[in-house]
């Protein structure tokens, strides 16, 4: 199988399992809580910004981290590749606007004071990692802020995932698992920060808590 087709499978499955697997029970037994550390920088972003500032909640899912905005002076916009989640979502937030879309097609025009984008980008391939950037370049007004997690992985689970892809011929990338329930990629910090700058973003902070990297930026 081609690389090109591999993956546009394995978003494909990815979307039909949040939809039908998980967003059932996501409220239920599954994203209970936000992370302490993800409230942590939650509250570093919203000192940033001004009370009555536009938000996009990319990858929102069924909503984990909208109480954190909705009805505290802020206009919020949810958007996710899943129906299944959307639907929960709209279900604990029927006031906010939700449009199904991907991250790697968002098509905003400076719409926004500020996103988040939490928990999804370890479900972005390599290839789409600069498109997805872009697009929440575009989205933001100019001096717009960021906010996005990236999942860390054990280096040696990374290298043993990636072996163990190879031995079955998928045309996986180093930091790609290709047997997982649904599609991770786990890039370097260093590629991640090079991406971001090349996207035209200025790192404000970094800092690491409940697995994840966490990346607060400003659009210049």
């Amino acid at each position: 199988m081609d690389r090109i087709t591999w993956l546009r499978e394995r978003r494909l499955e990815a979307e039909e399992r949040y939809s039908t697997w998980w967003a059932p029970e996501y409220g239920k037994t599954l994203g209970l809580y936000p992370n302490s550390s993800h409230l942590q920088f939650i509250q570093k972003f919203k000192d940033l910004l001004a009370q009555n500032s536009t938000i996009l909640d990319a990858a929102c899912g069924a909503g984990r981290y909208m109480p954190e905005f909705v009805g505290k002076g802020y206009t919020v916009v949810g958007s996710d590749q899943s129906a299944g989640m959307l639907a929960r979502a709209k279900e604990n937030f029927p006031d906010v606007h939700l449009e199904k879309v991907g991250l790697q097609e968002m098509a905003f025009q400076e719409m926004f004071d500020a996103a988040i984008c939490m928990d999804a980008m370890e479900h972005i391939c390599p290839e789409d990692w600069t498109v997805v950037l872009r697009n929440f370049q575009r989205a933001l007004k100019q001096g717009g802020y960021l906010y996005f997690t990236v999942e860390i992985a054990d280096e040696a689970e990374v290298k043993a995932a990636f072996e163990e892809a190879n031995g079955q011929d998928l045309p996986v990338v180093y930091g790609e698992w290709g047997n997982d329930e649904v599609y991770h990629y786990y890039p370097s910090l260093e590629q991640v920060r090079e991406w971001v700058q090349q996207a035209g973003f200025s790192i404000l902070e970094e800092g690491e808590g409940d697995g994840y990297h966490h990346f607060l930026m400003r659009k210049l």
